[in-house]
């Protein structure tokens, strides 16, 4: 069954309307705007269908298509690194966020980075997969990498629009070199009809200059930075050299040669290992340190308990035995120092739990 999700549009400063969508329960999680995307096409998609039925198990998911793309505006007079800013401002205030988690993939990390640092009391906790601080022709290769951007972004003028795919598979493999036909064929499509041939190269020109490193030590919150090893389209050093920049910031190195993480993958049950159990400390609700010394699945059943479950709902929501959440309720009293359950589900709902 496809992923439920709400459309709505609101309208940036300057007047272009961003799409953004809004699926799953449970404490909200942003994901930044990131290219390429549309967000009814990446629904069910073989590339991105699993990652957002797994970020939507456990919480509210707000996303959005970045300007030109996708669902929102696609003819746009300006594209630039301060306006994408402001379209994530506009998201997130429009989504009525308060104080969240933020998770970004690729170009979207340079985003998330700035937007902490500009407003370092709304976000909470950082995921950071496979991105960059530094564009392409910010990162001292010189005049050979200045070459390549530029022939990257007349490729995309020249083919993005043809019904041959072969330009727009160049691309695919750097994203996917291990994928299945199946996904090559959808990712092929997905630049099809994310956006026009001239957004492509205009926005992968903005992206090649981007440099938001003298903000890595602004950013003060827990940080899970994540980065394939092998990964072909942003380099792994990149990855490194994020994480040495962020006090708080913990490393993951991920042996894929993927720039997206596949459900075939290998390392993908290890990244949705890390990518919840930093979630679930990494919300609203870990602010409250008796919380954060709860385990995962401890949270998972004060969530339930909290929205006024008993026993034998929480054992079904979770399939797990009654006795097993007796003895996680029991455990749970005792980290969060209570004597009984009204007290333990004020001390959640205090904390942000219970909404979902």
């Amino acid at each position: 069954m496809p992923l439920k999700q709400q459309i709505r549009f609101c309208t940036a400063p300057d007047g272009v309307r961003i799409a953004y969508a809004t699926s799953g329960k449970g404490p909200p999680l942003l994901k930044v705007g990131n290219w390429l995307s549309h967000l009814e096409f990446d629904l069910t998609s073989p590339v991105w269908g699993h990652v957002l039925e797994m970020l939507s198990s456990h919480n509210t998911l707000v996303r959005y298509d970045q300007r030109g793309t996708g669902l929102s505006d696609r003819e746009v007079e300006q594209v630039s690194f301060e306006l994408w800013l402001r379209d994530l401002e506009t998201v997130i205030d429009a989504a009525g966020l308060e104080r969240f988690p933020m998770l970004a993939i690729s170009q979207g990390v340079s985003l998330a980075i700035a937007y902490t640092a500009r407003h370092p009391e709304r976000v909470s906790g950082l995921v950071l997969q496979g991105g960059y601080a530094r564009g392409r022709r910010k990162r001292g290769g010189g005049r050979v990498l200045d070459e390549e951007s530029e022939t990257q972004a007349k490729l995309m003028e020249i083919g993005w629009g043809r019904a041959d795919t072969a330009f727009r598979q160049f691309f695919t493999s750097q994203f996917l070199p291990g994928g299945t036909p199946e996904q090559h064929q959808w990712f092929n499509e997905l630049a099809r009809v994310s956006t026009s041939p001239a957004n492509a190269a205009r926005t992968l020109r903005v992206f090649d200059s981007i440099d938001v490193s003298d903000l890595l030590p602004q950013v003060h919150c827990p940080t899970l930075v994540l980065h394939a090893t092998g990964d072909l389209r942003v380099p792994f050093d990149e990855g490194r050299f994020i994480a040495g920049g962020i006090a708080q910031a913990r490393f993951v190195p991920l042996h894929s040669v993927h720039h997206l993480m596949l459900a075939q993958d290998e390392v993908w049950p290890r990244w949705v290992e890390e990518v919840r159990d930093f979630l679930a400390h990494a919300g609203p609700a870990a602010d409250d340190p008796a919380l954060a010394r709860l385990t995962v699945r401890e949270r998972e059943v004060l969530e339930l308990i909290a929205q006024g479950r008993d026993n034998a709902q929480v054992a079904a929501a979770l399939q797990l035995s009654e006795k097993t959440v007796r003895n996680h309720i029991t455990s749970i009293f005792a980290k969060l120092e209570v004597e009984n359950r009204p007290q333990a589900i004020v001390l959640a709902r205090n904390a942000g739990l219970g909404r979902g």
